[in-house]
């Protein structure tokens, strides 16, 4: 395997910001890697690429279809993150045929659509067989243009919850959340402006598991919180992954949205809501098997505005659903998820000054402890009682 990169070119006097290439090639095969910035987790891209190229007889995850899920191509960055490891296909149930061996793990996101009982049945055979299982789905609905919130029934939340998982019909509000753009009126202008919506948790807290191993920030819009009840059932272990901040709240359905509502301390009495969760053990029959269930469904697909974080949640379940773990820490190894860049102006201009002065303060500090050092010195040399 032959790796071959490039620095890009700049003028004397210009700082080179990256490398603006690499090619891997293996035999007839090779990957490009187009640029590599500063702060990207280059040792994925490479490690990532070098895998794909020697990888053989790539095991099969499928991407549940037949019930509103978006499919394959609609989620192009899980796809190719997948695609490193897997082979990554739609899967389309049918009321007669089981579900093929070759698949190690399902992937359910998003679903609109009732399941009907023959579909609930071949995944509780899929489990009972030892293969695992993701869920990400929406428990509510969120319609930002009618300002109203409603329930989402498939019947997938009746089929978790015969295995002890309740993903509640409410919404998870949270403090720390993203924004909606609201249209105000001054004189003759409309001027758009940015307000805090609790409806969009960002997610920043996590138990340590490898699924969220470098994981920093997770939008999550109109997601649900999760629940669980063990009964007598002992054979099942339930670890709860992620989870609100210590400000956050839960809204029944069906309600409406206050857009332009000024939001108080005392609007978020709950704290640490279970957002995610994993399920391990005989979850059907006497089979150990592995589920991850996620409180919302599009978070994939909000991904694609920049959360890189939304991504690797999802890729990251699945890899540990399939009992690969190795490149989940390079994955999310990379830069924070509040750049410099994407700073204030104000907090970017604070670093800047800090950055040039701290350094002179400290060398004028360090002289005025040595001068009065030497001055003592000298003082004590002209005492009478010197020797």
């Amino acid at each position: 395997m032959v790796l071959f990169s490039e620095r890009t070119g700049k003028r004397p006097g210009e700082t080179a910001e990256g490398l603006s290439g690499a090619v891997i090639q293996q035999g007839d095969q090779k990957e490009v890697i187009p640029g590599i910035q500063p702060g990207a987790a280059m040792e994925y891209a490479l490690s990532s690429n070098i895998k794909k190229l020697s990888a053989v007889d790539k095991p099969v995850v499928g991407l549940l279809q037949g019930h509103g899920e978006p499919a394959v191509d609609n989620l192009p960055q899980v796809s190719s993150s997948l695609s490193v490891l897997y082979n990554f296909q739609n899967l389309t149930l049918s009321d007669t045929a089981t579900i093929a061996n070759k698949f190690i793990t399902i992937a359910i996101v998003a679903p609109t659509d009732s399941f009907p009982p023959s579909h609930l049945a071949q995944l509780d055979d899929f489990l009972s067989r030892g293969g695992n299982i993701l869920v990400a789905m929406n428990r509510v609905n969120g319609d930002l243009q009618n300002a109203f919130g409603s329930e989402v029934t498939t019947g997938l939340e009746t089929w978790l919850q015969e295995k002890g998982i309740n993903v509640q019909n409410s919404f998870a509000l949270d403090a720390s959340c993203g924004a909606v753009t609201v249209q105000q009126q001054q004189g003759f202008f409309t001027i758009n402006s940015q307000v805090s919506f609790p409806f969009l948790p960002i997610i920043s807290n996590f138990a340590e598991n490898p699924i969220t191993q470098g994981l920093e920030a997770v939008i999550l819009p109109f997601a649900s919180p999760i629940t669980y009840s063990e009964g007598n059932d002992s054979s099942k272990h339930f670890t709860p992954i992620a989870f609100t901040s210590e400000q956050s709240a839960s809204v029944n359905v069906p309600t409406t949205f206050d857009i332009s509502k000024e939001w108080q301390n005392s609007d978020f009495p709950l704290s640490t809501l279970i957002i995610a969760a994993t399920l391990e053990g005989n979850i059907v029959r006497n089979t150990s098997a592995k589920m991850v269930v996620i409180g919302d469904g599009d978070f994939p697909s909000s991904g694609g505005q920049g959360q890189s974080d939304n991504i690797s949640l999802l890729v990251n379940s699945i890899d540990w659903l399939s009992d690969d773990t190795g490149l989940i820490a390079l994955r999310t190894k990379g830069v924070t998820s509040r750049p410099i860049k994407q700073m204030e102006d104000g907090t970017k201009t604070s670093l800047k000054y800090l950055n040039f002065l701290l350094p002179i303060l400290l060398v004028i500090i360090y002289g005025m402890f040595r001068m009065r050092i030497k001055r003592n010195v000298r003082a004590k040399r002209m005492e009478e009682t010197y020797v």
